[in-house]
């Protein structure tokens, strides 16, 4: 398991956004500025889009409107584990070596927490930080419409991506979290999110809590012969 210490500062190039980017799970109590969050979102708007279909929604909670969802969930979940599946995040019966890899970043994070294999209880507890968005103060709601397909969704996968790295251009760390999606129903009550549009995911976003060990965790990426094919005849 690679660790590094987090960097929390600007990044100045692409380049260095993409290297330092990662999953942040625990982030310090500090607003980000309205104004940046609005130039974050609009220049994440110029992501590649098939036809300019431009098929991403996101609903940007802060304060109150925050706060309300995550209330929403935690009240929820004292009753039911999930609202149901938009969609499933993983294929059913996953094969290597993607098994493998999905097993291994689910391992070295709980190791870094101290949390065992077999305490259920505590796994669950962590995981259930989802849905405080990890203590971020900014918390988005990621949708697309439900008319859409695979290359919508790829589209709005490139705008997922333009908005992480502009996070961390301006020295913000994100955590997207696909985990969001069981919630559904709860969404659409509490941040009039409408039926036709799928919820995606959500992301947590502000700055990254440097000492917190789970930051440390820095997942592993295949070698380029193990995916890449480079022809010249």
């Amino acid at each position: 398991m690679a660790t590094r210490p987090i960097e929390t500062g600007a990044s100045p190039s692409v380049s260095d956004a993409i290297d330092t980017r990662l999953s942040v799970r625990a982030f310090r109590p500090d607003p980000v500025p309205e104004a940046l969050l609005r130039e974050i979102v609009q220049k994440a708007t110029r992501a590649a889009s098939g036809g300019n279909l431009q098929p991403w929604r996101l609903y940007v909670l802060t304060g109150a409107a925050r706060d309300r969802l995550v209330d929403a969930v935690a009240e929820k979940r004292k009753t039911t584990p999930l609202d149901g599946l938009e969609y499933d995040i993983y294929p059913r019966e996953l094969t290597e070596p993607y098994k493998a890899r999905r097993g291994k970043v689910a391992t070295d994070m709980y190791e870094l927490v101290g949390i065992a294999r077999d305490d259920g209880s505590a796994r669950n507890e962590q995981m259930a930080k989802n849905f405080s968005f990890f203590d971020a103060p900014v918390g988005m709601i990621l949708t697309i419409d439900r008319q859409m397909g695979p290359p919508q969704f790829c589209d709005l996968g490139l705008f997922l991506g333009n908005l992480m790295l502009l996070a961390r251009e301006a020295g913000l760390h994100s955590c997207p979290q696909e985990a969001w999606s069981v919630w559904g129903k709860t969404i659409r009550e509490t941040v009039g999110v409408p039926d036709n549009e799928l919820i995606f995911c959500g992301v947590s976003l502000g700055y990254a809590d440097g000492e917190h060990p789970i930051n440390q965790l820095r997942s592993a990426r295949a070698p380029l012969e193990d995916f890449a094919v480079f022809q010249t005849s």
